[in-house]
C-alpha cells in the first residue's frame, strides 16, 4: 500500500550511542527517497534523525537496507545504522543473528545481549583499506591524516586535544577536492594502549554523537600506526563501542529502539 496523508508513513526510530536512524519500508514510498529523507530527518519540522535506513525484501538475506543521510544523499553504509536495522528486525523475530545487505556488502549482526528495547550486537564490518597519509591545507586549516575505507570513506586525524573549532575543520576537510565523493572526518585522541576518544563529522550529516564505521576507521588507523593495540575501546560523546581488528574488523555496541509512529507525507 502506498503512503497517503490519510494513513501516513510508518517509521521506527532507533539510536546507537546517540547516532539516530529511522527504519522505513521502502515499498511504502513511490517518490524520491532523498526528498522524503530530508523531511523525515528535519529536527524541527520532521521526526529528526541522522539518516533513514530504507528497507527492502531480499530473497537471500534478512533485509536489504539503503542508507540516506539527513541531507538526502545516499551513503554506502552506517555501522550504527545497520545495528539499528538489526534491532528493529529482532524486535519482531526471535533470532540470534541478522544478515543485512548494504551498499558496502553483506553485514552479519550477532546478538550478544538484550535488555528491554536495547540490543547489543557484534557486527562483521569487513576488511578495512588503509590508504596513504595526506596533508590538507585550506582556509587556515592544516591537517595531516590517514585515509581509511570501511566500505565508505574516512579521513582520520590524530590530535593531542580536540580543537575548539573541530566542527568547522571537519566540514572544510570533508569537502576537499582530494576526496572525490566527500569523506567522513574523525579527530582522534589516544587515551591509552587500548583506548581512543573521537569526534565525528560525517558526510551528509555533520556532527554526530557516534559512528560505527567512524569508530572502526579510527581504531584501524590507530592500530596501523601502532598507537594502540586491538581490541580498541572507542569513546564518543554518545557512548562507547569496541573494535576488534583480526582477519577483519568486528564492531560491538548497542542499539536502542526509541519509538514508532506515522509521518504524514
Amino acid at each position: 500500500m502506498s503512503a497517503s496523508p490519510n494513513h501516513g508513513l510508518r517509521f521506527t526510530k532507533a539510536s546507537a550511542c546517540g547516532n539516530d536512524f529511522l527504519m522505513v519500508e521502502g515499498a511504502d514510498v513511490a517518490t524520491d527517497l532523498g526528498v522524503v529523507t530530508r523531511r523525515l530527518c528535519d529536527r524541527h519540522n520532521g521526526i529528526g534523525a541522522d539518516g533513514v535506513e530504507w528497507l527492502f525484501p531480499d530473497a537471500e538475506v534478512d533485509v536489504r537496507a539503503r542508507l540516506f543521510n539527513a541531507d538526502g544523499s545516499e551513503a554506502e553504509i552506517s555501522g550504527n545504522g545497520t545495528r539499528c536495522v538489526a534491532a528493529y528486525l529482532l524486535s519482531q523475530k526471535n533470532k540470534a543473528e541478522v544478515v543485512v545487505r548494504t551498499g558496502a556488502g553483506l553485514k552479519i549482526c550477532r546478538l550478544t545481549r538484550r535488555q528491554g528495547a536495547t540490543f547489543e550486537f557484534e557486527t562483521d564490518m569487513g576488511r578495512p583499506s588503509v590508504g596513504e597519509s595526506l596533508a590538507i591545507e585550506t582556509m587556515g586549516v592544516s591537517a595531516a591524516g590517514s585515509r581509511v575505507s570501511m566500505g565508505n570513506p574516512h579521513f582520520v586525524v590524530f590530535v593531542d586535544r580536540f580543537p575548539q573549532d573541530w566542527q568547522r575543520r571537519g566540514a572544510l576537510i570533508g569537502t576537499q577536492p582530494q576526496f572525490l565523493q566527500g569523506t567522513n572526518v574523525e579527530f582522534v585522541v589516544v587515551r591509552g594502549s587500548n583506548e581512543i576518544e573521537v569526534r565525528l563529522f560525517e558526510r551528509g550529516v555533520g556532527e554526530t554523537q557516534s559512528s560505527g564505521t567512524g569508530s572502526c576507521a579510527s581504531a584501524v588507523a590507530a592500530v596501523a600506526s601502532r598507537r594502540v593495540s586491538s581490541p580498541v575501546k572507542v569513546v564518543a560523546p554518545g557512548g562507547t563501542q569496541t573494535v576488534r581488528w583480526e582477519d577483519q574488523v568486528y564492531l560491538t555496541g548497542p542499539a536502542t529502539l526509541v519509538c514508532q509512529g506515522e509521518f504524514f507525507i
